[in-house]
């Protein structure tokens, strides 16, 4: 077994461990926003170590924030205990807020690239002859779905109309969703045609860890476009 091989066992491990144990921990303590319960387990399994480091650091500290906030105002009506709650999420440093942004667009995008690999793998799809290709129009067409659906239900406002709801994701999530793809698809591409003479396969641990880094630097190259996007108010801060 080579280092590689060793080095990729070794990160998918920290990443299913890392998945399982915030999982465990979002079941305890439930996140505000009913999606980040989802959220935050995908980002420890694509984020070796440091995913976990993020879900304390930034998500248990917005669940002990509800926790406080929800305490002291139970004799309080729903309205002022929602402006209660906005209040402490306005506290969040605006780096904060547009990063757990970002691992909401890439947990739906990593989604989409996890589901789709293995069916262009097991299927023998090409496109123009290429594996690579295949991968990139099930991938983003998958990851696009997750993506919308990730966005959807974390924006979703009582005053808004389903569909209204559902303009607004698309409006949210695209650009951040290419961002992500731009750089995920440019190290699958390395992978394919640079680092190695035979591009890894599904059924290797090292193609996994491949895809580890690919959506590490998915998530580099889309953190840009959410600090724009919630610049601009297209995306809420989170």
């Amino acid at each position: 077994m080579s280092w590689l091989e060793i080095l990729s066992y070794i990160a998918i491990t920290i990443g299913i461990i890392q998945f399982l144990v915030i999982t465990i921990d979002v079941i305890r303590h439930p996140q505000m926003m009913f999606v980040m319960n989802i959220v935050w387990p995908i980002t420890g399994l694509y984020f070796p170590v440091a995913g976990i480091w993020f879900y304390f650091k930034l998500g248990r500290k917005d669940r002990k924030k509800h926790d406080h906030a929800h305490h002291s105002s139970d004799h309080m009506h729903d309205a002022h205990e929602g402006h209660h709650h906005e209040h402490h999420h306005s506290e969040k440093p605006f780096w904060q807020s547009v990063f757990v942004s970002t691992t909401h667009c890439s947990s739906g995008c990593s989604v989409g690239d996890l589901i789709g690999a293995p069916i262009v793998f097991l299927t023998g799809w090409t496109i123009a002859g290429s594996v690579l290709f295949a991968d990139y129009v099930v991938e983003f067409i998958l990851a696009y779905i997750a993506g919308i659906a990730f966005q959807y239900y974390g924006m979703s406002m009582k005053d808004n109309s389903s569909k209204e709801e559902l303009k607004n994701a698309l409006k949210a999530d695209t650009w951040s969703l290419i961002a992500f793809e731009i750089g995920m698809f440019g190290w699958m591409a390395l992978s394919h045609y640079v680092f190695f003479t035979q591009a890894p396969k599904p059924d290797s641990a090292v193609f996994w860890f491949m895809m580890q880094i690919a959506m590490i630097i998915g998530f580099c190259t889309s953190y840009p476009a959410n600090w724009v996007l919630v610049k601009k108010g297209v995306k809420h801060a989170m």
